[in-house]
């Protein structure tokens, strides 16, 4: 029965049913065989209201949405560009960073790729990288950034794994920055290639630094108030929707009070009641699942099999890369209900786990045949999506060795975090 209806769930999703209806009518379906009264998912609904971080999520969702709809996306890339510009693969570097950020404050794949990739591809083009080299590292950036705060996604799995969001936001910041660090390297061996080198400029530093000095701040604040444990992540998702509404509509003015805000904030709040929607039913399609003991099931049928820690981390991260490749928050929801208790049982610490699965959700973005930032590449650009499935191949075997280094090392994710 349990077989058949995740079965089931998975076709619905990959037939373009919405989510939340597949996972309903699975959860509906699972408590009328097992005879469960239907209230019980109604309750999960109510304690899912109840969960004080829950908040996190409207707020951040909607100040990432006005970031992405004012111009701070090029004032930020312009500083970077500043920045590291001089550098040997200096403009992808700033690439890197600037589009990490971006993704990390909007926690959506497909806006940085939209928003940020007409502007960045003509102007590698024109710096000298290669068509091959820019088309990878724009598909590449697209999910780059999953892994520091306000990131949406560590947020979901924070609340459907019950584990603490703080302590994951600090989890992810070694991960994070050994990623870019990585991915940097490469682009500077990269840059080395191109004869044509910009020089250091103090006159577009300074004046780069002017344009966004309301918009620098803003990760220092978020990300230092959180690591320094001068508020929670709920915390810090206010303050983050207060700054951006006061720079960009009353500083920048990139954005009217009276006009633009209304519609951003109907636009983002779709996001966040589909996301509540599907996090209310699945939450009772778990319950089901710990009713009738599937997660210890499932161990014992993994256990037969694979009985080794190390290999069981290896059949996971395949498991992660095939089923990231679906939207996003679907499969946080979907899969994570399953794999923590199993993992649990091989002793892999939560957290740890938490970062294993949003550096999957990472690479499962750009997976071929199915990475949804390999078709947002192909469309965005204008290019068949064989010739992105080549053109991100390198950045995906990097991607590749950074996750078995994060999944064998726990240290990296774990150095920081304190006790629960």
């Amino acid at each position: 029965m349990t077989a058949a209806l995740t079965l089931g769930v998975i076709i619905l999703v990959f037939l373009g049913f919405p989510v939340f209806t597949a996972i309903g009518a699975g959860t509906l379906l699972a408590f009328r065989s097992a005879q469960l009264d239907f209230s019980l998912i109604f309750v999960e609904l109510y304690r899912l209201a109840s969960i004080p971080a829950l908040i996190a999520i409207p707020l951040f969702t909607f100040a990432g949405y006005v970031l992405a709809e004012s111009k701070a996306p090029a004032r930020l890339l312009n500083l970077a560009n500043a920045l590291f510009g001089w550098l040997p693969g200096g403009l992808a570097i700033a690439t890197l960073f600037s589009t990490a950020l971006f993704t990390a404050f909007t926690g959506a794949s497909g806006v940085t790729i939209i928003a940020l990739g007409g502007l960045l591809y003509p102007m590698l083009l024109k710096e000298g990288y290669g068509e091959k080299f820019s088309l990878g590292l724009l598909t590449t950036t697209g999910s780059l950034g999953l892994l520091f705060p306000p990131s949406l996604p560590i947020i979901l799995y924070g609340l459907i794994a019950k584990v603490s969001i703080d302590q994951l936001f600090i989890a992810g910041l070694v991960p994070g920055l050994l990623l870019i660090a990585i991915l940097s390297v490469y682009s500077f061996f990269q840059g080395g290639k191109i004869e044509k080198a910009q020089p250091f400029n103090w006159a577009a530093l300074i004046r780069s630094v002017k344009d966004a000095i309301w918009e620098i701040p803003l990760p220092f604040i978020i990300i230092g108030g959180i690591y320094g444990g001068l508020f929670t992540a709920t915390e810090a998702s206010a303050i983050m929707a207060f700054h951006v509404v006061v720079v960009e509509c009353f500083v920048y003015r990139d954005l009217s009070f009276v006009r633009d805000l209304p519609r951003v904030t109907v636009k983002s709040m779709e996001l966040v009641g589909a996301i509540l929607v599907v996090m209310g039913m699945a939450l009772g399609l778990t319950n089901y699942l710990i009713d009738e003991q599937i997660p210890m099931k499932a161990f014992d049928w993994v256990h037969r099999f694979i009985t080794e820690k190390w290999l069981f981390l290896a059949a996971l991260n395949i498991f992660l890369l095939v089923m990231n490749m679906i939207e996003m928050f679907s499969a946080i929801i979907i899969v994570v209900p399953l794999i923590v208790p199993v993992a649990m049982q091989y002793g892999i610490d939560p957290v740890h786990l938490g970062i294993i699965f949003l550096l999957n959700l990472e690479i499962g973005y750009m997976t071929a045949p199915f990475g949804l930032n390999l078709f947002l590449s192909s469309m965005r650009f204008g290019k068949p999506v064989t010739q992105v499935y080549r053109a991100s191949l390198p950045f995906w075997l990097i991607l590749l060795a950074v996750l078995a280094l994060i999944t064998y090392i726990p240290g990296l994710s774990l150095m920081f975090v304190g006790p629960a």
